[in-house]
């Protein structure tokens, strides 16, 4: 009898800022972990924002138990980035440094158009972009967030056929995605700092002499541009949304329930049209202990750490109290060591980036 055909999967990575992406880590090591799946062999791996920077991390060949490793502070003998330095080196809150843009403070609108079109036409842009446009361009550089990418990969996009960076359009307000067929060509760390830009905060980014700011404007999942791909399954992670959040109690509580309330009921529309595609879809949520750790303010770097292995538990707890765990082990195991933290000395590990290239291979083989 023939081999069954492999299923085709898509990886999702929704937007959180600091501590969105911190739990997407922990979330990743979790799930290759338990499961003994490489989340870094999905067919199509997407991202927004954070989980634009995870997932090109992902894309480059680091595992989610070295990016785990590398947030504890811990010193991996031997490790060296793209640049042949030395991977303890590089920035331990993935690009999480805050430095002022250089040059002179802008003035006004960030996006004259878009505000514009934002108050001609509201119904053709989310409630997100309807604000962004007027916003000021942001005053914090994107630098740091294009050197963690390149640090991480040395070509000019990542080693993975179908990784894409959601962005939008700083004066349409149109999605984009970066990598994907038609889109305007880009290095990868300009995209990711593109889809990681949030207007009045980052500067937007310059690609192809447009400007480009974070992808969550138009949804902080976007599931749904995987509609036409042909997936048998997508798994999406979100950290903007949850189905464990209880009633608000502060002013900052109450927000963050403003916010993921919509963000939650705009996942579960995209899951729906995927669902209606014939493809199966499964959704993981931070937890409300999750919450707990990750508070309101998702831009702090305080308790970066602390969310990732809380985010490690919760969803190691949640795999195997559930289906899920089991489901996800259906899938094809991964490569040992992009999967889990090799044993023994250091110095007789396998070399990571040959062992990405062998996961490249076989993505032309599929």
């Amino acid at each position: 009898m023939a081999d069954a055909k492999p299923q085709r999967v898509g990886l999702v990575l929704g937007a959180g800022g600091v501590l969105g992406g911190a739990w997407l880590t922990g979330a990743l090591h979790a799930i290759a972990s338990e499961t003994g799946w490489d989340p870094g062999s999905s067919d199509y791996i997407v991202g927004t924002s954070a989980g634009a920077m995870v997932g090109a991390l992902l894309a480059c060949g680091v595992p989610p138990w070295y990016m785990v490793a590398h947030s504890a502070g811990e010193h991996v003998a031997g490790m060296r980035d793209a640049r042949g330095e030395a991977a303890s080196n590089a920035d331990r809150s993935a690009g999480a440094r805050y430095q002022l843009h250089r040059g002179l403070p802008a003035l006004g609108p960030g996006s004259w158009r878009l505000a514009v079109s934002s108050l001609a036409r509201p119904y053709k842009h989310s409630p997100a972009a309807l604000v962004a446009g007027w916003l000021p361009l942001g005053p914090v550089s994107t630098e740091p967030l294009k050197d963690t990418v390149r640090r991480a990969c040395g070509e000019s996009w990542a080693p993975h056929p179908n990784y894409w960076a959601m962005a939008v359009d700083y004066q349409t307000g149109k999605r984009v995605a970066f990598g994907r067929a038609g889109a305007p060509a880009a290095e990868l760390a300009d995209a990711v700092a593109a889809s990681c830009a949030i207007p009045g905060f980052f500067r937007a980014v310059q690609i192809g002499g447009r400007r480009y700011v974070d992808g969550g404007l138009n949804s902080v999942s976007n599931l749904d541009v995987l509609e036409d791909e042909d997936l048998d399954l997508v798994i999406a992670l979100n950290p903007m949304s949850s189905l464990h959040a209880g009633a608000p109690r502060t002013l900052g509580e109450r927000l963050a329930f403003t916010i993921r309330q919509p963000s939650g009921r705009r996942l579960g529309r995209e899951a729906k049209r995927l669902q209606s595609a014939g493809v199966e879809v499964i959704l993981i949520q931070p937890t409300v202990h999750d919450l707990d750790v990750m508070g309101t303010n998702l831009m702090s770097r305080t308790r970066r750490h602390e969310v990732i292995e809380t985010a490690v538990r919760s969803v190691t707890a949640h795999l195997r109290q559930s289906p899920l765990g089991e489901r996800l082990a259906e899938l094809p195991p991964g490569l040992p060591a992009l999967v889990r933290r090799p044993r023994g000395r250091q110095e007789k590990w396998p070399d990571l980036r040959e062992l990405t290239r062998v996961r490249r291979e076989s993505f032309a083989a599929r």
